[in-house]
């Protein structure tokens, strides 16, 4: 696990410092050691963080010739095969690692090699011969990259500081990338809030060669095959292939616990822990004063049942002193308010482990979200009525009380009106879109509108053509390729490593992925039950009092504290003279939805605290500081 970061150019070699600046950036994704490669066209960095392989796994890696350098950022789980297999074709190694395999198997299979690795990871290859750079990201997404191509060159970083660190960007913000982190909370790949900085998207790669650049796809959802079985097999075949999966990602050569929130796909990742594991594992769980946010009485019953070693925090510090911790990792901004939790519990695990799994992915691949269940009542009940008395419904769910926790019916039924009223194509994204289209309209100014036009809706409708034969199916590959990608795995790969921490992801193995997406998706929602094959799978490992909770999801109380300690910071952050600096937004609608959260009326947290995050990030990234980056040579 670490940081990697480069720049290729025309032919000329990058200055180290340079390089070198890129990775000083990031420190904190590898505090354990460094390594850099400077040849004429390349300069290789990354930042390690010591998980496998403690002496001998230094980066950058190579081929036995050297002409094939490697830096990597994650890990691969099946490398010990891929090894046995390389080492029989007549390779050999240096180290008794992960990484060494990439270059030995670029040598053996090319680009096609991507498709072999089951793990997470962030990969530059550089092919000396060729000069070529190859960039490549896993499957879903799960380690970030980032690319720009500035002054004839080609910077990439696993975080946006590492390319602003090199003077690799114009640092011109990006209408489209405002549009989605206002509607989504966060944006979809390739976009940021940079015009000139792109995700690389999961599941594909991109190679440089003296300033040509290409890019393709290796993998995406595959279209289901039909499976053969009983209920009770494909249970017994889930859950092995899941406890299969939490195996191989317990290797490691340091210390090693999970995350447990009491929700379902935490929990069972616990008890797949207790049953492939000879040692007691560490469990790590965070709540808050406010019942109606804290889950901790139920992490509590499935760390009793599993016998783990527990650790739990009630949350009480001063949320606002955090801020500047959370702002700082958020180069290309997420305005999800779990970003706190999550950052705290990071911290109080990496007090004792180094690498810790969670349960992000079960609720894309299993139907988790309250949206799914929602769309189901909503084509039954609602979506039959005619446009007219939906938004009346609409207009009488807005005059409903709302209640102050987490929960409550009137803020249920609201959202759940709001998002029946939405176009067809959008209603899936009932509960996770924050930003209606008359609300787009009322916000932005006309020119910034005008700029923006439909592309976030077009965004969406293309994710859901072919996406599957049915409208469950479609909605849960839709979140698989937007959702769980550019919001869920960002989150917890800058929070967790902001502190150093690993975070694994075994639900987002391979062979769970492909059997995941294979089973039909009246097992996985069924009578209203959410992740009804998944339950059924571990029944009798895991108490069912657990198994038969809803979903809570990973929040914080941001709606009643804009109303309290934060109110002044949205004043100064949202105030007229703050917004005229760029005059993209409407600054009496923004006051209006000010008052109306003050009062009671609306909760406008979520549209909120996306500006105020969208302002923290332009004071602290877009406005270009004097810059003492090394210029880069560009060759001519």
């Amino acid at each position: 696990m670490c940081g990697i970061a480069g720049i290729a150019t025309r032919g000329s070699k990058p200055p180290r410092e340079l390089v070198q600046g890129m990775c000083d950036v990031m420190v904190h994704r590898g505090p354990d050691g460094e390594g850099l490669h400077i040849a004429p066209g390349v300069g290789l960095g990354m930042r390690r963080l010591a998980i496998i392989d403690l002496t001998t796994g230094d980066q950058p890696v190579s081929n036995e010739s050297g002409t094939i350098k490697v830096v990597f950022n994650g890990e691969i789980y099946n490398y010990r095969e891929l090894r046995a297999d390389l080492v029989a074709k007549g390779h050999t190694f240096r180290s008794v690692g992960d990484s060494e395999v990439i270059p030995h198997l670029y040598e053996e299979y090319g680009v096609d090699f991507i498709s072999r690795l089951n793990g997470m990871f962030a990969i530059a290859l550089w092919d000396a011969p060729k000069r070529r750079l190859l960039l490549t990201r896993d499957r879903v997404g799960i380690k970030p990259l980032y690319y720009s191509q500035h002054r004839g060159n080609l910077y990439f970083g696993s975080e946006v500081k590492c390319i602003l660190a090199a003077d690799g960007s114009t640092r011109q913000t990006n209408p489209t990338g405002i549009d989605q982190l206002l509607t989504f909370e966060y944006t979809a790949s390739p976009v940021t809030l940079f015009k000139d900085v792109h995700k690389l998207p999961p599941g594909s790669w991109l190679t440089w060669t003296e300033g040509e650049v290409r890019q393709g796809t290796y993998w995406s959802p595959p279209q289901p095959q039909p499976l053969k079985g009983t209920v009770a097999e494909l249970a017994e075949q889930l859950r092995a292939t899941v406890t299969e999966a939490v195996r191989r990602q317990l290797v490691s050569d340091v210390p090693l616990g999970a995350f447990l929130s009491g929700g379902i796909d935490s929990s069972i990742l616990v008890a797949a822990m207790c049953e492939v594991s000879s040692q007691q594992p560490m469990t790590f769980s965070v709540g808050f004063s406010d019942a109606t946010y804290s889950e901790l009485q139920y992490a509590d019953i499935v760390a009793a049942h599993c016998n783990t070693q527990h650790h739990r925090e009630v949350l009480t510090p001063d949320y606002l002193s955090t801020l500047p911790d959370v702002v700082k990792q958020l180069d290309q901004p997420i305005a999800d308010f779990s970003v706190f939790p999550t950052l705290l519990v990071s911290r109080m695990a990496r007090k004792h482990v180094t690498v810790a799994l969670g349960g992000d992915g079960g609720d894309e691949l299993f139907g988790g979200y309250d949206t799914y269940v929602a769309d189901q009542y909503a084509s039954s009940s609602v979506d039959w009525l005619p446009l007219p008395i939906r938004a009346a419904l609409e207009r009488l769910a807005r005059v409903m009380p709302l209640d102050s926790g987490k929960r409550g019916i009137a803020n249920q039924v609201r959202r759940f009106l709001e998002g029946a009223a939405l176009p067809a194509q959008w209603q899936h994204m009932r509960w996770a879109m924050f930003l209606s289209n008359d609300a787009r309209a009322r916000l932005y100014k006309p020119e910034f509108r005008a700029q923006v036009g439909e592309q976030t809706g077009q965004l969406v409708s293309a994710l859901l053509e072919g996406a599957g034969t049915d409208r469950l199916t479609r909605q849960i590959r839709c979140d698989m390729r937007l959702y769980l990608p550019e919001n869920i795995l960002p989150k917890v790969d800058l929070m967790s490593m902001a502190t150093s921490l690993e975070a694994r992801v075994p639900y987002l193995d391979n062979d769970v992925i492909d059997l995941a997406l294979a089973i039909p998706a009246h097992l996985k929602v069924r009578g209203g039950v959410r992740k009804w094959i998944l339950k059924k799978a571990f029944e009798g490992r895991l108490p069912q009092q657990i198994l038969s909770r809803g979903k809570e999801g990973f929040s914080m109380p941001m709606k009643n504290w804009l109303n309290g300690a934060w109110n002044p910071l949205m004043h100064e952050l949202l105030s007229e003279s703050n917004l005229a600096e760029e005059g993209i937004f409407d600054a009496r609608y923004i006051a209006s939805m000010m008052r109306q959260h003050e009062a009671g009326i609306q909760n406008q947290s979520h549209t909120l605290w996306a500006l105020m995050v969208y302002h923290l990030w332009r004071d602290r990234y877009a406005r270009r500081a004097t810059s003492n980056a090394v210029a880069v040579c560009t060759g001519t």
